[in-house]
């Protein structure tokens, strides 16, 4: 399964995506959707999964999960938008992220890219950083991987053109 996972796009929907996720066969976007256009551009594309971030209104909360576990290939995913990272998980989730942890842990929320293993409880986090114009980062990012089977590979880490 090849995925293209993205988040914090508030709104700007970056064209070149569609040639970066062209060959995935999901597309994963851990909130700040922005604009339910957005959504349903993403949608019309590829299977798309999503939780809503904090910017995201009643209609995308309507469409989408503040959490979402589920498994893809034989890999327990969790995605949430404010998760935090290893170390510093997010206080509303991190007694059941100790309890029960995933094998893959995906966040967004900080604009910031990050790809870290949590030894404590083996579990990859992925943070994509931000896909979108809006926020304090300065380079915008994505990735794409594929899961096979029980095996997370192939990481890939995208920086999209253009800030402003």
């Amino acid at each position: 399964m090849k995925i293209g996972l993205l988040a914090d796009t508030h709104g700007y929907l970056d064209q070149s995506i569609f040639k970066h996720f062209a060959a995935c066969d999901e597309i994963w976007h851990a909130g700040d959707f922005g604009t339910l256009e957005l959504v349903n551009e993403l949608s019309a594309f590829k299977p798309l999964r999503g939780v809503y971030g904090n910017i995201d209104d009643q209609h995308i909360r309507a469409l989408y999960p503040e959490d979402l576990r589920f498994t893809c290939e034989s890999v327990d995913v969790w995605m949430t938008h404010i998760g935090g990272y290893p170390g510093k998980y997010a206080p509303r989730i991190r007694q059941q992220l100790y309890a029960a942890p995933p094998k893959l842990f995906i966040s967004g929320h900080s604009h910031i890219l990050k790809v870290m293993y949590d030894k404590k409880i083996n579990c990859l986090h992925l943070n994509p950083g931000a896909a979108g114009k809006q926020g304090w980062h300065k380079v915008r990012t994505l990735m794409r991987l594929e899961i096979n089977g029980t095996e997370i590979k192939n990481l890939e880490v995208i920086e999209l053109l253009g800030r402003g």
